[in-house]
């Protein structure tokens, strides 16, 4: 695939060439294979300034027009869905199949918003409760909250972006998006194919910028809700700079995932190893803790330790490769310490854990002691910990001894358990016979703890991008 020399940012609907100041390196290679156009604050004010403008014309766009906007988005990723895979291998270093499905989320992301665009609306209500209200009659509507600022990570650099931008279309919000500094070409493109449709000017602004240039994106009361996905000390620092406005936060977890005595262990063994390393194990739901009964720990930990032996590692562009580079070699060395860390503190290294460059071997480990970061942190890579267990609440409590709570996966097969687990674990999503990397694009899709506030998923995310207004009308 050719890769442009240069990308444009996007300001107030306009490709604009401003410079050309941030490189966009191949994660694998290490190799700079473009550079792309990073805003300044006069940019960010103007973008900022052109969403406040357009705030009007995008609540007044009807919802037909948006659906049409977010269609012909849909058709656009269709046509360069490889384009767009082959660019998330480039700048992420993502193994080709996790590319690839990535982009279908996309466009089933992009999809769904486009149906929800028409049927976003509101509710009648009986006033007529009590005496007093006789003759009363009431209605409500949702309107757009106003103009938003998106700030996105680097692990899903299509879908986690669309999540916010796909909502704030349909629900008739302008926008202002800062795409991570080291994956930016997919926002680049979706602001590309944007571009392409009569949405009203200002309507976004797809801004890469540095950490120095961008704090007007959290604190200008002009914007009326930030949505950040990425880390939980920055997510929740900007939060506390945020005033007045609303926000949501994605902010990750160390994810569960439990074995019951009766699990089938071949469907369990396939998930898991999907689970925990798919992608590199650069997902926020990545499984990162498994909990195993004692009547089928010694299988199952042999028979994972055989699989993840023979997962290919190396080039991303691959067609059989399952472990490519990690974001950065910064990143792979810090992982690559808390694991020898968690092996000098009495953890047991089942395979695994060496590393070349940003490239990490996937691991496995057991018995990991939970003072230590792999078992407390969010890990963001290949390698999984396992611990047994004989007692199903002691399992549970286990599961909520983490300041985390985004997702839990759970293979049990007694509905007491299931409603059990749902009951009682501190997670924003119990997921049944599966890995809690499980995530369909319309399911509300968020955390409590320090996972996080707010949920995405389109219709939800739309909730958070508008604002309840109440009719009430006195007939008599």
């Amino acid at each position: 695939m050719k890769v442009a020399e240069r990308y444009p940012l996007y300001l107030a609907n306009k490709a604009v060439h401003l410079n050309a100041d941030l490189p966009v390196v191949d994660k694998f290679s290490g190799q700079e294979v473009t550079r792309v156009a990073m805003a300044d604050d006069e940019s960010v004010e103007k973008a900022i300034a052109a969403a406040e403008i357009a705030a009007g014309p995008m609540a007044a766009l009807p919802a037909f027009a948006r659906r049409e906007v977010l269609f012909h988005c849909v058709e656009r990723f269709r046509e360069r869905a490889e384009e767009l895979a082959q660019l998330l291998v480039m700048e992420g270093g993502k193994p080709i199949r996790d590319a690839r499905g990535e982009v279908t989320r996309l466009i089933e992301t992009f999809r769904i918003a486009a149906e929800e665009s028409t049927r976003f609306g509101g509710d009648v209500m009986d006033m007529e409760i009590s005496g007093r209200t006789a003759g009363y009659r009431g209605m409500w509507k949702r309107v757009p909250v106003g103009p938003c600022s998106f700030i996105t990570p680097f692990n899903f650099p299509l879908n986690l972006v669309a999540h916010k931008v796909a909502p704030a279309i349909a629900a008739g919000c302008p926008f202002v998006l800062k795409p991570a500094e080291a994956t930016p070409l997919g926002a680049i493109v979706i602001g590309e194919i944007l571009a392409e449709t009569d949405l009203p000017e200002g309507a976004f602004s797809v801004l890469p910028v540095d950490r120095d240039n961008a704090s007007a994106f959290v604190t200008d009361e002009r914007l009326k809700l930030l949505s950040f996905t990425g880390s939980d000390v920055v997510g929740w620092k900007l939060k506390s700079q945020a005033g007045k406005k609303k926000v949501t936060l994605e902010l990750g977890g160390n994810a569960a995932c439990l074995l019951d005595a009766d699990t089938d262990l071949d469907d369990a063994l396939d998930r898991v190893v999907f689970g925990g390393f798919y992608q590199s194990g650069q997902s926020c739901v990545s499984v990162q803790r498994v909990l195993v009964h004692e009547d089928i720990h010694d299988e199952f930990r042999d028979r994972l330790v055989e699989r993840v032996k023979r997962l290919p590692v190396g080039n991303p562009a691959d067609e059989e490769t399952w472990i490519g580079p990690m974001i950065s070699e910064e990143a792979a060395i810090r992982l690559e310490k808390w694991i020898q860390a968690a092996a000098g503190a009495g953890g047991r290294l089942l395979t695994g854990g060496g590393r070349k460059g940003a490239v990490l071997d996937p691991a496995v480990m057991e018995g990991v002691p939970k003072s230590c970061e792999l078992y407390d942190k969010e890990a963001f890579g290949p390698v999984v910990c396992l611990e047994r267990f004989s007692d199903f609440d002691q399992a549970l409590d286990s599961i909520n001894d983490s300041r985390y709570g985004l997702q839990a996966g759970l293979f049990v097969n007694d509905i007491r358990k299931i409603h059990k687990s749902w009951d009682r674990l501190e997670v924003g999503g119990v997921i049944i016979n599966d890995v809690p990397s499980f995530r369909v694009d319309n399911m509300p899709y968020g955390g409590v703890k320090d996972s996080g506030i707010g949920r995405e998923g389109v219709r939800f995310a739309m909730e958070d991008m508008s604002e309840i207004r109440l009719l009430v009308i006195r007939d008599t």
